[in-house]
């Protein structure tokens, strides 16, 4: 009797293993649940008892995108660390997982298959923001111990990650750009600090 669900979860685990790889290979609006259901091994009513649409199949994936991103981030603010050692710790297992062959894959099929479907795009920015939450909430933590000063925590949380993005992100989602080596990850994270801290640190020695 306890078999049964593990031999669910394991005929799961193969359909959404079947759909990324075929999502990765042909896209989103070309892959079918019949190819999607060869490829897991397993028969087409199967894949529809887990899933009844190729939508909450497609959605179950940027589910495990999103949740993949935010494992990498431990967001927990500290009062006894410097702010650039935290960030920098932040920005690093962000870069980390952009330089993620996988997630950029995936990131390419999620952002083509939103084209032709707002509501999926509108999912998308909803996941997005939701994962993004976390910086934020760091931003306001320095914010309240009176080391950060900024009107909008959400803005400027937004606006260092977009830093790096514009680096090690778009050009190789849009443009097919290689995945930066490592001496320029790290220019793009401490030039990204720079910048943040220089417009919204409070000076520990203000001038007199």
């Amino acid at each position: 009797m306890n078999a049964s669900p593990r031999l669910t979860d394991r005929k799961r685990e193969a359909i959404v293993a079947a759909a990324i790889a075929e999502f990765r290979a042909n896209g989103f609006e070309v892959t079918s649940m019949d190819k999607i259901a060869a490829t897991a091994g397993v028969s087409k009513r199967t894949v529809y008892n887990h899933f009844p649409s190729k939508e909450e199949l497609f959605a179950e994936i940027l589910h495990q995108l999103w949740a993949s991103s935010v494992a990498q981030l431990d967001v927990a603010y500290s009062s006894e660390h410097p702010l650039r050692d935290q960030l920098r710790g932040l920005l690093e297992a962000k870069m980390k997982m952009m330089s993620d062959t996988n997630f950029l894959d995936l990131a390419r099929v999620a952002i083509a298959a939103t084209i032709h479907s707002p509501e999926r795009a509108q999912d998308m920015v909803n996941r997005l923001s939701e994962r993004e939450e976390g910086f934020t909430q760091w931003v306001c933590a320095a914010q309240e111990d009176g080391r950060l000063r900024c009107g909008d925590p959400a803005f400027a949380a937004h606006q260092i990650q977009s830093m790096l993005k514009a680096f090690a992100f778009w050009p190789q989602i849009t443009l097919g750009q290689p995945i930066l080596d490592a001496t320029s990850q790290a220019h793009v994270i401490e030039s990204a600090i720079d910048l943040f801290l220089a417009g919204y640190e409070v000076s520990p020695h203000p001038p007199q």
